[in-house]
């Protein structure tokens, strides 16, 4: 393995996971150079490989690519009970375990909790689910989108006339994935200093309900269940995205001072006078009758120009890029988030990489996405001095 100088360097760390929530917690955990060991089924390996219908080049598809960089992959057959017994016998070398089965399912081959911690010097067991171990739901199987209705986020997703909306970025899965990379991080010093083993229960659910605390203040606060805006926001207005004559931008102006730069650019001094907009609260309560005047002004001018004449005033503002965009705006030539990495099949492609600059140190990108049971015999031989045989 290619030497590192990440937060995380001599970590061992067993991925048990599939598709994203949990492949999403250890590809940071290995981003920051713990040395993550993928376990797949011989027979198809990683369900993002060639399924969900992802573009697949050669052997894989590009989102397993996307989440499973600087991995090594060994592939075993839970269901044999010689594999299991071997896997087993990695858990009682690793520092950390990932799993994202539903509650209780590795249990049935002797890789729950329970039977891994005994005996151990200490680890962190991390289990992703959909709900928890704890859950009246917690036999139930969940993806993204399943998480995303019985969280609410689609409730206060999409126009407020249209059907309730998921967010396009599978943001359950990876706010659950986030969270988890997080409790294990934290954990590890008082797991090695004590050799008393955790178990961390994450549930996808709990994670998105969490980051969803502005909503739920507001319903505790008004007792009244937060409602869908489009890209308007409840409490601020103009803070929304508005249609130029040849696009769109979003714009935020959340003062009393900015909302007055808003009128100067738009030429309409006489709304600063105007009761219906006098404050941030008559602004948001209003805010139909204010986009309605704003927009008309909006479209009849480029983004660009619209653009500059916010930025010139310090008014918060930014272009509706599309993915496209995005990627090629000067900020990401400038941040170099985006890096390319050897993969079997494609060669050098692209790939975003940890987006947290930790002082001088580079991104680890040492390895793209390996191929399946591509480090088998070189995972054994490392971590327990024998071969898969």
């Amino acid at each position: 393995m290619a030497d590192t100088t990440g937060a995380l360097d001599g970590l061992r760390v067993l991925d048990l996971t599939q598709v994203m929530a949990g492949p999403f917690c250890t590809m940071l955990l290995a981003d920051l150079g713990a040395d993550v060991i993928k376990i797949e089924n011989p027979r198809a390996g990683d369900q993002t490989r060639r399924s969900w219908g992802y573009p697949v080049h050669g052997e894989d598809s590009r989102a397993f690519l996307a989440l499973n960089r600087n991995k090594r992959s060994l592939q075993a057959d839970l269901s044999d009970a010689a594999q299991a017994s071997s896997v087993a016998a990695l858990c009682a070398a690793a520092d950390v375990v990932v799993e994202n089965y539903r509650p209780g399912a590795l249990d049935k081959f002797g890789l729950g909790y329970e039977a891994v911690a005994q005996n151990h010097r200490g680890l962190v067991y991390c289990s992703v689910s959909g709900f928890g171990k704890t859950s009246p739901y917690a036999a139930q199987g969940a993806y993204d989108v399943v998480i995303q209705a019985m969280s609410g986020l689609m409730s206060v997703t999409g126009d407020p006339d249209g059907m309730p909306a998921k967010s396009g970025v599978p943001v359950a899965d990876f706010i659950a994935g986030l969270y988890a990379a997080f409790a294990i991080a934290a954990s590890l010093p008082n797991v090695r200093a004590s050799g008393e083993s955790l178990l961390l229960d994450c549930p996808m659910l709990d994670c998105l309900v969490a980051a969803s605390a502005l909503q739920t203040s507001e319903y505790w606060g008004t007792g009244v269940d937060p409602q869908r805006l489009g890209s308007r926001h409840p409490r601020n207005a103009p803070y929304q995205a508005f249609a130029s004559s040849d696009g769109a931008f979003a714009l935020a102006a959340g003062s009393q001072k900015l909302w007055f730069e808003v009128c100067d650019a738009i030429e309409r001094a006489d709304l600063k006078d105007d009761v219906l907009f006098a404050t941030q609260q008559d602004r948001a309560a209003n805010q139909l009758a204010l986009s309605e005047v704003l927009s008309e002004s909006f479209a009849r001018k480029p983004t660009a120009y619209w653009l500059d004449e916010f930025g010139r005033r310090g008014v918060p503002c930014g272009n509706v890029n599309s993915i496209g965009e995005m990627l090629s705006d000067e900020h990401i030539k400038q941040s170099r988030l985006v890096h390319r990495v050897e993969t079997p099949v494609l060669g050098r492609t692209p790939v975003t990489v940890f987006p947290v600059r930790m002082g001088n140190l580079p991104p680890r990108l040492d390895r793209g996405a390996p191929r399946l049971g591509e480090h088998t015999d070189e995972v054994f031989r490392e971590w327990l001095g024998n071969t898969s045989e």
